[in-house]
């Protein structure tokens, strides 16, 4: 049984993988600050086993680890799968509400990578998957530090690929698109996002449209089907962009010019139209109204 350690257990992609995985008979360590550490559930051939653990804390981590490492002699995998998303212009963002996106998108990634790297060394071998996004490939307007965060995971993981390569640590980036979860509801808007704005117009077009996309999107389970790919492959790859559609507009970008793709992102985002901006509102229950 290959042992597994997964952040972002509770939900979305996490939660979907950690379950697939579990049924196909891996014993799954599922991390998530709302975990009860110990608890197992059997599932399939295998178990998933709730450890709480904070990403951004770095004492927290630690302490995942110790007890992680108390319960099996090897860690075969590490699917960074922890996340979330800020939005509003950038000029509405504040430095701190900067670095809280990338506490957890990025140095979140970073500091589990780190907690596992010397137990694969001395395993001499692993896989670190790393769920990325297509934000990471394309910037979007209105959740540019999000886009940041992901361009980050991209750089990180590339590096890392390399350099672990003599001690056969294989690194993939996992690139959904749209995905149907609780990511849309659960988006955080910058304080001045609710105050007078020159962005509000173009702002409330941009989210608008992000909401429709993602909960018209893919089931969580298609990204676990490309992890679980990378998993199983001999030579996994340095990426997989997750649905044709977007692996399509992951090749056109090599290919037209930037000005092009720059445009187009304005037209998906920006100048896209609310048909009823009475019933729009920057709240949690966005999709409700």
């Amino acid at each position: 049984m290959k042992n597994v350690i997964l952040t972002g257990a509770s939900s979305g992609i996490g939660k979907a993988t950690a379950q697939a995985l579990a049924e196909q008979g891996y014993k799954v360590f599922a991390l998530s600050r709302r975990a009860t550490t110990g608890s197992t559930t059997a599932i399939g051939k295998g178990s998933l086993v709730g450890v709480a653990a904070d990403v951004t804390s770095d004492e927290s981590v630690q302490s995942a680890m110790d007890y992680i490492k108390g319960q099996c002699n090897s860690i075969d995998i590490l699917i960074n799968c922890a996340g979330n998303g800020i939005a509003g212009a950038i000029e509405d963002t504040s430095i701190d509400e900067a670095k809280w996106q990338m506490e957890t998108n990025f140095y979140g990634t970073l500091r589990m990578i780190n907690a596992i790297l010397p137990i694969m060394r001395e395993q001499k071998g692993g896989r670190i998957i790393n769920v990325g996004s297509v934000a990471g490939i394309f910037s979007v307007p209105f959740q540019a530090f999000y886009s940041v965060s992901k361009f980050g995971i991209e750089a990180l993981s590339e590096a890392l690929r390399i350099e672990c390569k003599p001690f056969n640590i294989k690194v993939t980036i996992i690139e959904p698109g749209d995905t149907k979860t609780d990511f849309t509801a659960a988006r955080v808007y910058t304080a001045a996002t609710a105050k007078s704005t020159p962005y509000k117009q173009q702002f409330s077009n941009a989210i608008y449209s992000m909401a429709v996309s993602e909960q018209k999107g893919k089931a969580p389970s298609t990204c676990t089907k490309a992890i679980l790919k990378a998993i199983k492959a001999k030579n996994p790859p340095v990426r997989i962009v997750v649905g044709f559609e977007y692996k399509l507009l992951c090749f056109l970008k090599r290919l037209l010019p930037d000005r092009l793709v720059n445009n187009v992102l304005g037209g998906m985002y920006v100048n896209a139209k609310i048909k009823d901006t009475s019933k729009w509102s920057f709240d949690k229950d966005v999709l409700k109204k």
